[in-house]
């Protein structure tokens, strides 16, 4: 598989995102899940401490054992797990390293990020937190999610990374994010590459969601809009005369966009994985890439 850059990291074009283990699935299947994964060629891995009440990490380190040499686990840090413990102070930043690393029984995470602004610290206060880390061998790289364009600039360029949503149905990043990391050489993380199951071609419109599945959940009010479902189907058309589905255009759009590192998306099961491992791997011409946006615009 493709790899790309986050700093130091050398990471695969796809990642697989942590955030179902210990909620949507217990620990063995979770298990399976990673273990597919590395077979998979993935050796990414994305969580972060609030994913399934601390579950996610306890689960991925677990699974891992031997095979933590393999791959590169990136988590996260900021939302609230209760009220002594969120935000981006640096005790607090040197408290919730710790516990991550418990949780994940590893003696370093590779990339450690922020998961959510908190505007009670000056950024740089905690950037000097998460820097020390580097410096004690805790941590590899440092990272950053849900951050603005004014937000990255304000930190320097100090972030390896930033991890925003991003997809075919949502493309808010493009106005300024995307540029400023390209400018900045910060690498780019797209969560919810498949909105929110839009994008795999299980839900279309006049039919009924799979069994189990988020839409049969009532999830996604924001996403599952008749616009989205005409996008839906210009979409699949469009992969379809090509020879391929709506999922792999899904991945291989956001893997050709600047600055884009690794897709990440979540998998509650094998056959997922597996799909999602070989989803990148269309290679879209400028040509393709203008078509799609007169297509969906």
């Amino acid at each position: 598989m493709e790899r790309r850059r986050i700093g130091s990291l050398n990471v695969t074009l796809v990642g697989l995102g942590c955030n179902n283990f210990g909620w949507r699935i217990d620990a063995a299947t979770s298990a399976k899940v990673v273990h597919t994964a590395i077979d998979e060629g993935i050796n990414f891995f994305d969580t972060a401490d609030i994913y399934g009440a601390g579950q996610s990490e306890e689960y991925l380190g677990r699974a891992l054992g031997a095979r933590r040499a393999d791959i590169l686990i990136a988590t996260k840090f900021g939302m609230k797990m209760d009220d002594q413990r969120q935000g981006a102070k640096p005790a607090y930043v040197k408290q919730a390293v710790e516990d991550s690393l418990r949780r994940l029984g590893t003696d370093h995470i590779d990339l450690y990020q922020i998961h959510t602004p908190d505007a009670t610290v000056p950024i740089t206060e905690t950037l000097d937190a998460l820097e020390d880390l580097v410096r004690a061998g805790k941590v590899r790289e440092i990272g950053c999610s849900n951050f603005s364009a004014a937000q990255l600039r304000e930190a320097g360029g100090r972030f390896a990374s930033v991890q925003n949503q991003y997809s075919l149905m949502h493309r808010e990043p493009e106005k300024d994010v995307l540029p400023e990391c390209v400018r900045s050489g910060i690498a780019f993380l797209p969560f919810f590459p498949l909105a929110s199951g839009l994008l795999t071609g299980k839900y279309r419109r006049g039919r009924p969601s799979p069994a189990g599945s988020r839409g049969d959940a009532g999830w996604g009010p924001k996403v599952y809009t008749e616009a989205n479902f005409d996008k839906v189907e210009w979409l699949i058309q469009f992969a379809e005369s090509r020879g391929h589905s709506l999922l792999e255009l899904a991945f291989s759009w956001l893997a050709a966009r600047p600055a884009v590192a690794s897709v990440i998306a979540g998998a509650t099961s094998t056959d997922q994985v597996k799909e999602n491992a070989s989803g990148a791997n269309w290679k879209l011409t400028p040509d393709d890439l203008e078509e799609i946006d007169k297509g969906i615009s």
